[in-house]
């Protein structure tokens, strides 16, 4: 299946992707006087008696809203842990100018930086060399202590596409990297969240990004230093990955600060993330002037 979370009205709904529009799975059970969970969140804390009572749902008559009218919130808002890896691709630490790791690099975001698919990036006037990272997200289904490297993948529920938004200058202030990573909306993904069983390889992916209509990054998974499984694994070792919680798991070559003449993110600029078929992710990115002006705009007409 392919979820996602999108607003109605102020209210932030379950919903499943068909061939004919967006399920409003709350709208379709509340049709039949059935129960089911209704968030996301909720569906995968649920485990398999929120799956049993969303296929029950969905044999119903659906209420079905436009995929090209629906406005997408991120798939999830707000997990226990959004961790990150670093240097995960071979071509991407030598662009760098790094070494390749030994072990897997990690770092954190927050649900502050949570944003979704067609919502604008405010870029403030903190930020000057805004770079992207197109990256693989693993989203955790089952809670995970301790575990190996060949079960590690049974605990995953899905995966989606996540753009790691970077500000290097902040970044490389010095060895922690939490202040050029953890701003507000640089963590966007979806738009859907895919589950494990319609993802057999999660080694075998292409990843794309485009900034501009132009190709950027192209590569796949297989080249990734430590896999989904190992990650997975080893972030267990030392902490309980709970359901629900979101894992960037690295990117690969083709961003800006590897390239000779870097030209950096501005506002204006449209990218393009794309995982094999799991639905392209799309953000504009706007400077906080446009923001401003935008809000006296909303004042005046009314």
């Amino acid at each position: 299946m392919r979820l996602c979370s999108f607003v109605d009205s102020v209210e932030v709904k379950l919903g499943v992707r068909t061939e004919r529009g967006i399920v409003d799975v709350a709208a379709t059970a509340a049709n039949s006087g059935m129960v089911v969970p209704n968030s996301l969140q909720e569906l995968i804390v649920a485990g398999g008696v929120g799956e049993e009572q969303l296929l029950a749902v969905l044999q119903k008559e659906l209420v079905l809203v436009s995929e090209e009218k629906v406005k997408f919130a991120p798939p999830l808002s707000s997990p226990e842990k959004v961790i990150c890896v670093g240097l995960n691709y071979e071509k991407h630490a030598k662009e760098g100018g790094m070494p390749i790791p030994e072990f897997p690099i990690y770092f954190a975001k927050y649900a502050n930086s949570l944003s979704s698919h067609k919502e604008e990036i405010v870029l403030t006037e903190y930020v000057k060399k805004v770079d992207y990272e197109v990256e693989l997200i693993v989203v955790m289904g089952k809670e995970a202590k301790d575990v190996s490297k060949e079960e590690a993948l049974d605990f995953v529920y899905g995966y989606s596409t996540g753009n790691d938004y970077s500000v290097r200058e902040l970044q490389s202030r010095n060895s922690q990297w939490m202040y050029g990573k953890a701003i507000d909306q640089f963590a966007p993904f979806g738009p859907y969240i895919v589950t494990a069983d319609e993802v057999p390889d999660p080694q075998n992916l292409d990843l794309k990004l485009w900034v501009n209509g132009d190709l950027r990054q192209n590569s796949n998974t297989a080249d990734m230093i430590f896999s989904v499984a190992d990650i997975v694994s080893d972030l267990s070792k030392v902490m309980t990955l709970k359901p629900g919680d979101v894992i960037f798991t690295g990117t690969p070559e083709g961003v800006i600060l590897g390239m000779e003449e870097k030209v950096w993110l501005k506002a204006g600029d449209n990218v393009v993330c794309e995982i094999g078929d799991f639905g392209q992710l799309e953000n504009d990115l706007i400077s906080q002037v446009q923001v401003k002006e935008g809000s006296e705009e909303l004042v005046a007409k009314a």
